[in-house]
């Protein structure tokens, strides 16, 4: 089957955010806290209340890790674990105010970071650029609802 052009494009942005996310998140945006704990913090923010399992593949962090990372931020204050009525197997985590101040600094400190990534855009290519992140926001958010492993 020939490769559909939309498959090389797709890479190369996917390369290209890879990069742009390392040099997003550089030490001083973590705000004194580990990448994986931010990430899972603000997994937990924009996502809400999850269970381990779910919470393992959203962050790419196995279970072992994921609960010794959970441990130490529910001692930190960041994070509220409860076991599930329903299955007692099942434990749901979802963030303490605390948690939620540290998910929203690190938003923040990511917005001004992509703010001063764009500045130096004119204006023809800041609104073309949020013309094809519109569509791509759109298609990627029908692909992700219709995916099936």
């Amino acid at each position: 089957m020939p490769e559909r052009e939309v498959t090389g494009l797709f890479q190369n942005i996917v390369v290209t955010l890879g990069w742009l996310n390392h040099r997003l998140n550089t030490d001083s945006f973590l705000l004194g806290h580990s990448r994986q704990h931010v990430r899972i913090l603000l997994q937990l923010y924009m996502g809400g209340k999850s269970l381990l399992k779910n919470l393992a593949v959203q962050t790419d962090v196995s279970s072992p890790n994921l609960c010794a990372i959970l441990k130490t931020l529910e001692h930190d204050g960041f994070v509220l674990r409860q076991s599930d009525d329903a299955d007692r197997r099942n434990t749901w985590y979802s963030l303490t105010p605390a948690g939620e101040k540290v998910a929203e600094k690190g938003l923040l400190e990511m917005r001004r970071r992509i703010a001063k990534l764009f500045a130096g855009l004119n204006q023809k290519d800041e609104a073309r650029l949020a013309s094809a992140l519109r569509v791509l926001d759109e298609i990627l958010c029908n692909i992700k609802s219709n995916y099936k492993e």
